[in-house]
């Protein structure tokens, strides 16, 4: 298939149109073959947790440039979370929206049903984005975490090694692979945030910052074991995979919930007027946030140009970073409704003070990719996908 792709470009950018090739002109096996293969195909993808707020944009993305998707859901999110977590109705709304879209009703963590579908559709490419995402319910659902994040990957990285290992593979990881060592890092305290004393980090945290010999909660242990599993297969089985370590991800299409999805939650809560609950930090804590396009637009720059084994720090950088306290100004600001509030003096365990992806080198592989939203466009669509969806109630 990729072969087919390449000489139908190769041919478009001669200026040739392959509907000129007819088989009376040509008659050897050698000609007849060329033909066969340049006719039109369609490139396939497998996405897991494809009905979450990074695996939908992956659906929405990649549907639109013309691949033929495959997702794996299995509303997990509504075990973990309850109703307010469920995710059917953005299943639906792919459904409706992509009449092409395929979709697979499949549990990470059923070794043999992954295995069984990655034998039939050896995708030319796999997105596995599905995860249990909140530090709190690993501490009291540790085996379901485990499995889900460490064991759900390496089932799917398993599968694409003996069905489609060419595939480029890319693995949504998250930025708690760190643990809180993050917070080792020399801070000043600002009127509205905590920001970096250290001007080592005055444009984020790098790759290169450590990731053990620190509190990482059990969410953050298992989403590690994973990261390192990713690498690994590229590096010791010669596979194109990544790890992107995801900082606050974000986008109209999340089902946020007080344990999982900072912004989406901040930004129910005030249109509907409930109490957010502020965990320590004196709500200064510091996020670098991106808008789920950009963070499917690098992917779909790694899967043209794959590498083995590569992680990458995504998040929105410095300019996209924000603290609670001025998140609540700005989505006053917007709505102008003011921010209903709690403080609770604690923590929650392994949480960052400040966290800021370094994004350059990402930039520095993939030159032509960037951030296209910034956080004021990102609060008013997260906004007005709450208000659409209050009204469809």
């Amino acid at each position: 298939m990729g072969c087919a792709v390449d000489l139908v470009m190769c041919l478009d950018l001669a200026g040739l149109a392959t509907e000129s090739l007819y088989i009376e002109d040509f008659r050897s096996d050698v000609f007849s073959a060329l033909l066969l293969i340049t006719q039109p195909t369609m490139k396939s993808l497998l996405v897991t947790g494809s009905s979450g707020l990074i695996g939908s944009e992956v659906v929405t993305h990649f549907s639109e440039a013309g691949w033929t998707v495959h997702g794996v859901d299995n509303n997990m999110r509504g075990d973990f979370f309850g109703p307010r977590g469920d995710t059917r109705w953005n299943t639906q709304r792919l459904k409706t929206q992509f009449p092409a879209f395929h979709h697979h009703e499949l549990d990470v963590r059923d070794r043999a049903g992954v295995q069984a579908l990655l034998k039939e559709l050896r995708p030319a490419a796999i997105v596995h984005t599905a995860a249990q995402p909140s530090h709190d319910l690993a501490a009291s659902r540790p085996f379901d975490d485990f499995e889900v994040n460490a064991v759900g990957t390496l089932n799917f990285l398993e599968a694409a090694r003996l069905n489609c290992p060419e595939s480029p593979f890319v693995h949504m990881s998250t930025n708690k692979v760190y643990g809180d060592a993050p917070n080792e890092i020399a801070l000043q305290e600002l009127e509205k945030r905590w920001d970096y004393a250290d001007s080592t980090y005055q444009d984020g945290i790098r790759e290169s910052f450590r990731i053990d010999q620190s509190k990482h909660s059990l969410f953050g242990t298992s989403k590690l074991a994973a990261d390192v599993m990713v690498q690994e297969y590229g590096r010791y089985f010669g596979m194109p995979t990544c790890a992107l370590r995801g900082g606050c991800l974000a986008g109209p299409n999340q089902s946020g919930v007080e344990l999982h999805g900072f912004l989406s939650y901040l930004i129910r809560c005030n249109l509907e007027g409930r109490t957010y609950r502020v965990f320590g930090y004196k709500g200064k804590q510091v996020r670098d946030n991106i808008h789920s396009h950009d963070v499917v637009t690098f992917m779909e720059h790694f899967i043209a140009a794959p590498r083995q084994g590569e992680v990458y720090n995504i998040g929105g950088g410095r300019d996209n970073s924000i603290s609670i306290l001025e998140a609540f100004d700005l989505i006053t600001a917007i709505s102008g409704k003011e921010m209903q509030h709690e403080y609770v003096e604690q923590n929650r365990q392994g949480d960052h003070i400040c966290y800021i992806s370094n994004l350059d080198k990402m930039k520095g592989h993939y030159p032509s990719w960037g951030i296209t939203k910034d956080l004021e466009t990102i609060f008013k669509e997260i906004q007005q996908s709450w208000l659409v969806r209050a009204q469809a109630a």
